[in-house]
């Protein structure tokens, strides 16, 4: 089952040493983020998946590494060959900026999946790489990095045109049997101004306070209602893996916050928290 998750945004410029001059401009979110994770490792789980858009469907083990150089520093993360999209580069260093890195180490007893950064395996439906419904992983189709008594740590990726569907299956299979945390990647639209990357868009701007509603308020109906088609014409980033967090969310009480919204660079971010237990 869902226990906790934190949903937050991914872009570059989070990391200090790739905004230069102008990191202080995301001092705020970057407290936000961190606050959001704190919250999320402070509840009792056994399994930590950290979810984010991909060029397809795929698990990586605890190690997997990534790098920003395609964004103009080479910070690095993880152990090995770069082998992490953007999302999910970020979400690790996210973590890495947690006061106790507990989740992160290996169960006993369990071998270490994705050694040397190296992706967990193929999807399981293998042919074509297309997007499956289930996480890569080791033993039975059980994600990697976890054991009885342990708790693991996986990142997944999801394809970023990967249908509804497939995204919500995604997300029910994700917290089958045990007591799982996700922390969620996703940006929201990119098109909120004439300077965004995807310039201004009319739609944009409702679409994208439409996300922060259903963030607000943990409704994973609105988020399940997100068309493909739509969000990939406002460019919006986080659109797969939100639906990951509805799937793995849906028939789950769980007691939502919102943390931080704004759009500094004509991009919506959001930081949320959706908690075990609904409040009073």
């Amino acid at each position: 089952m869902l226990v906790a998750a934190a949903v937050c945004p991914h872009p570059p410029l989070i990391v200090p040493e790739l905004a230069g001059a102008a990191a202080p401009e995301l001092d705020g979110l970057r407290a936000a983020c961190a606050a959001a994770i704190g919250a999320v490792l402070a509840v009792d789980h056994d399994l930590l998946v950290v979810v984010g858009s991909d060029e397809r469907t795929r698990a990586y083990g605890r190690q997997a590494a990534g790098t920003l150089g395609p964004w103009g520093v080479d910070v690095r993360v993880g152990e090995g060959e770069p082998v992490l999209p953007l999302s999910l580069t970020i979400g690790r260093w996210l973590l890495t900026k947690q006061p106790t890195n507990e989740p992160t180490r290996e169960p006993a007893g369990e071998p270490n999946a994705g050694a040397a950064g190296e992706p967990a395996g193929e999807p399981t439906i293998g042919a074509a790489d297309e997007p499956t419904g289930e996480p890569t992983g080791g033993t039975d189709g059980e994600p990697d990095g976890t054991a009885a008594g342990g708790r693991g740590l996986v990142f997944q990726g999801v394809a970023s045109d990967a249908s509804v569907a497939e995204c919500l299956a995604l997300g029910a299979k994700l917290v089958e049997g045990r007591r799982t945390a996700l922390l969620v990647m996703g940006d929201g639209s990119a098109c909120l101004t004439e300077k965004s990357p995807g310039y201004l868009h009319p739609a944009a701007a409702p679409y994208n306070e439409e996300i922060v509603r259903a963030l607000a308020e943990a409704d994973t109906g609105a988020l399940a209602a997100m068309d493909p088609a739509q969000a990939a014409a406002l460019w919006v980033a986080g659109r797969a893996a939100l639906q990951v967090l509805a799937g793995a969310a849906e028939g789950t009480a769980l007691r939502p916050a919102l943390l931080d919204e704004s759009s500094p660079y004509g991009v919506g971010y959001c930081v949320a928290t959706w908690l075990e237990g609904r409040a009073p």
